[in-house]
């Protein structure tokens, strides 16, 4: 099962391995999918270096309507009525997503479920049901990889709400024996700690930027990874690839280059993982079976080919390539300006000063703090986030300030620079998988 580490930053494996929360948005994977729909799609997030997929329980679209297997969750809408056909297929879910090494996200129910703000609802849930049916599940998956994933895109608007959330939480500890970390998913420009940060169920805080474009997620991380107490954080729902921006066909559709710049953004500024999100996968767009939501328009079996689902898994790649529970913001790295418009510029480094990775987001040319490293000569690669090759670009010798400019620059053109001491012989960026501390 996975815990947070010692340093209160990571997630890691019960023996301490790491654990980079990468995560795929399948909210309404248990209404939409059929068992071989569902099978295709795990096995490419899997073969695409995905660790967590997050679902629903109680899905927001269709939940008075049956799944592909004719089955409703809840008979009569009622949560201490749970329909045991629907969740034995959330079983078999569960299960095949556990076999490909992939952990599930669980969300016990949307958010509309206990307040309809908007959506389809309708609320049915109390402090004492929802304690109830939080139990229930937790005794159901006690012994399967999960976290499970309060909230559900809503605000926490009175007391009882809160005491909603607080009640289903507790109910899923005593039904698992605490064995699953939890988190909160907000509703988009918040974060879980607004509302949840000094909650003891609460494990790692998670926000949601939402989707627009150039939203400056870095700036979301930077505000929860300085609280205390100290808990993990991530963006668990930036802007999804090939959703509109703003919500406004007329604006464009967001795209994969959208995609990396939150990625790299988050996860250099401190988030302990990321989530990507497609917006036709989410809802698993076959308008042959269900009409598409907020423009959606392409189909899911096309849409799960699009670049950002596997240049996330480059990200992954590239934090692994180095020792990953002593990586640190390092905004201070830098001796240039972080930001021009949307041409922004993020630093990460190793907090023994063995490594750092830069990444400017158009090609921006950046000057750096070379002694603020470790080691009297250092390498240096240009890592391509979109391809995940590393150009070497030589030995850097000991130096106060030097400037660094990109192979490529302008719109699309983001690149990293890699700097390694050169006396801890890293393997390239571009090359393999570092397993040390």
């Amino acid at each position: 099962m996975l815990k947070v580490s010692d340093n209160r930053r990571f997630l890691v494996h019960g023996d301490g391995r790491p654990f980079f929360y990468l995560a795929d948005t399948a909210w309404e994977i248990l209404y939409r999918l059929d068992r071989e729909e569902a099978e295709f799609y795990l096995q490419d997030r899997a073969a695409k270096k995905f660790t967590v997929i997050q679902m629903v329980g109680l899905v927001e679209y269709g939940f008075a309507k049956p799944n592909r297997y004719g089955q409703i969750a809840l008979i009569d809408s009622d949560p201490l009525r749970p329909n045991e056909e629907y969740f034995a297929h959330a079983d078999w879910l569960i299960a095949c997503a556990n076999a490909l090494g992939l952990t599930v996200a669980l969300l016990p129910t949307w958010g509309d479920k206990w307040n309809k703000a908007w959506g389809a609802g309708p609320e049915i849930f109390t402090p004492a049901n929802a304690r109830a049916y939080g139990e229930w599940l937790g005794r159901r998956y006690r012994n399967a990889n999960l976290i499970w994933v309060l909230g559900g895109d809503r605000h926490i608007l009175s007391d009882e709400h809160k005491e909603m959330i607080r009640a289903m939480a507790e109910g899923l500890s005593e039904g698992d024996g605490g064995a699953h970390l939890r988190t909160f998913h907000p509703p988009g420009g918040h974060s879980s700690a607004q509302w949840m940060h000094d909650e003891p169920w609460l494990d790692f805080n998670m926000w949601q930027t939402g989707h627009d474009r150039n939203r400056d997620t870095y700036h979301a991380i930077e505000s929860d990874y300085a609280r205390t107490p100290v808990r993990p954080c991530l963006d668990g729902e930036p802007g999804y690839e090939d959703h509109p921006a703003s919500f406004n066909p007329a604006n464009g559709y967001l795209d994969d280059y959208d995609v990396r710049k939150s990625a790299y953004g988050a996860v250099f500024a401190g988030a302990c993982g990321h989530t990507y999100g497609c917006h036709d996968i989410w809802q698993f767009l076959n308008p042959a079976w269900a009409p598409p939501v907020t423009y959606a328009h392409t189909p899911w079996r096309e849409a799960i080919h699009f670049p950002g689902s596997g240049q996330v898994g480059i990200l992954r790649s590239l934090i692994e390539s180095r020792p990953y529970l002593t990586r640190i913001p390092a905004q201070p790295l830098l001796a240039s300006d972080t930001s021009i418009g949307t041409d922004h510029i993020q630093a990460t480094q190793d907090s023994h000063g063995r490594y750092a990775l830069i990444y400017s987001a158009s090609g921006r040319p950046f000057r750096v703090h070379l002694d603020r490293l470790s080691g009297e000569k250092k390498t240096m690669h240009w890592f391509d986030p979109r391809t995940g090759a590393a150009r070497f670009g030589g030995d850097v010798p000991r130096q106060n300030v030097k400037e660094f400019t990109p192979p490529s620059s302008g719109p699309g053109n983001d690149w990293v620079l890699v700097l390694d001491d050169a006396s801890c012989a890293f393997p390239s960026p571009g090359s393999s998988v570092y397993s040390g501390a």
